[in-house]
């Protein structure tokens, strides 16, 4: 067990100060590659969302997120240019959300900063705890899945 002392970091404080480091690296980049207007919050569309495209309740119930709340940053990139909305194929009364050519270059190269973001990690740490890390929060991460709790909960 870890001594508690003073100067002892909580585990979660650690991982949230690692997060906020690298969706602050993140999020400059992104802007400097022309996407200054996507924001923290349009994580629970741009990570979800199929290549085909999905549904509002689909985007919710992966997220993690209301539909009310879901459904409002899909307004908010619809404005900005990143989605639209089609009729869905399968029932014409549903909607599918749909990346548009801006929202898939915008997917396409945050996806590239995330990989290096992980390559400067691998290469400054090592490539096995890089990969055990990753392995570690895959494990937790499904254990709260399937416990019902999601980190958006």
């Amino acid at each position: 067990m870890t001594e508690i002392t003073q100067t002892w970091t909580p585990l979660p404080a650690l991982i949230d100060d690692f997060a906020a480091d690298c969706f602050a690296e993140f999020r400059e980049r992104l802007a400097d590659a022309g996407h200054s207007s996507i924001r923290a919050g349009h994580g629970c569309v741009f990570r979800f969302i199929h290549e085909g495209g999905s549904r509002l309740t689909d985007l919710a119930c992966s997220s993690g997120f209301s539909k009310q709340a879901v459904g409002e940053v899909v307004d908010d990139l619809e404005k900005l240019g990143y989605v639209e909305r089609d009729a869905d194929p399968a029932d014409r009364r549903a909607k599918v959300i749909k990346l548009t050519k801006s929202g898939a270059d915008a997917q396409r190269v945050a996806l590239g900063i995330f990989a290096d973001i992980e390559r400067a990690l691998t290469e400054r740490y090592g490539a096995e705890r890089v990969e055990a890390m990753r392995s570690l929060l895959e494990e937790i991460s499904a254990d709260r899945i399937a416990a019902g709790r999601s980190a958006a909960a």
